[in-house]
C-alpha cells in the first residue's frame, strides 16, 4: 500500500497546493483486474497519493489519501443486468458537461470492454440504488468536488464478485456479451491453451471458437455457450 507519512499535512493544505503537488506525479497505466473476488489478472500500479474504493452493495464511494479514508459519498451503481464492473482500474479521462444524464462532470475508467465512469446525474433519486447501466452515479455537487480533487492516474477499486451475486448462479455467456466474467473465461481458456487472443472481456468469434473446442475436448455440448457446467469444468464454480 501507499506510505502513510505526513497525512495531516496533505489533508489540511489548500486544494491548490494539492493540485500543484499532483502535477509532478506520473500515473502508470496498466491492465485492470478483479478485486479480491475470483482468480486475479494483473493489478495496476499504485502511484497517486489518492485512491478510490467503490462498494456497490453499500452504494458507497470512499476517497482515500495515502491509504487513509478522507471522504465518503453515496452513489448509484449498475442494476443486475448491467452491473458495475468489479475490478481495479485507473481514471484515464476527465470531462465536463456531456449532457444532463451525465451531470456536470465525468471521470472515465480504463475498463477494456466498454465505456464506464464516475459521473453526475439528472436523477438524484437514483442515488443509493442499483439504477445505472454500469456507471457510478454521484450527486452533481459531489462529482464536481471529486473532479477537482482526483487526478488522472488515480486507482479505482470496485469490490464485489466478478461472477455476480454470491447467492445466484453466474449468468450464461455467449458471443456478443461483455464484462469481467467474459474476461475471466477468456483468461481460463488462455491458460488451458485454447484461447489465443486478448483477454479484453469481449465475447468475440475467437472466444466462441476456443470455447467450442474446449467443450468438445471435455465432453460438453459444443454450443459456444458458457453454461454452469462450463464454469464447473473451468474451476470457477463448485
Amino acid at each position: 500500500m501507499t506510505n502513510k507519512d505526513n497525512r495531516v499535512w496533505v489533508i489540511t493544505q489548500p486544494l491548490a497546493v494539492l493540485t500543484l503537488l499532483l502535477c509532478v506525479l506520473t500515473p502508470i497505466i496498466a491492465f485492470p483486474a478483479d478485486a479480491g473476488a475470483s482468480p486475479s489478472l494483473p493489478i495496476v500500479s499504485e502511484e497517486s497519493i489518492f485512491s478510490i474504493e467503490v462498494y456497490p452493495r453499500q452504494h458507497r464511494l470512499i476517497v482515500k489519501i495515502q491509504g487513509q479514508s478522507y471522504k465518503t459519498y453515496p452513489v448509484a451503481v449498475g442494476n443486475p443486468s448491467t452491473p458495475t464492473p468489479v475490478g481495479e482500474y485507473l481514471v484515464t479521462y476527465k470531462g465536463k458537461d456531456w449532457g444532463p444524464s451525465f451531470g456536470p462532470r465525468w471521470l472515465g475508467l480504463n475498463v477494456p470492454w466498454g465505456f464506464y465512469g464516475i459521473h453526475g446525474t439528472n436523477r438524484p433519486d437514483s442515488i443509493g440504488r442499483h439504477k445505472s447501466h454500469g456507471c457510478i452515479r454521484m450527486r452533481n455537487h459531489d462529482v464536481m468536488e471529486l473532479f477537482d480533487l482526483i487526478p488522472l492516474g488515480t486507482k479505482v477499486t470496485i469490490y464485489g464478485h466478478i461472477l455476480g451475486d454470491a447467492d445466484h448462479d453466474p449468468r450464461d455467456l455467449a458471443e456478443g456479451d461483455v464484462g469481467g466474467d467474459v474476461q475471466l473465461i477468456q483468461s481460463r481458456l488462455k491458460s488451458a491453451g485454447y484461447f489465443k487472443g486478448d483477454c479484453n472481456g469481449k465475447f468475440n468469434r475467437a472466444t466462441t471458437q476456443a470455447l467450442t473446442q474446449y467443450q468438445r475436448d471435455h465432453g460438453l455440448i459444443p454450443n459456444g455457450v458458457v453454461s454452469y457446467r462450463v464454469y464447473q469444468a473451468l474451476g470457477l464454480s463448485d
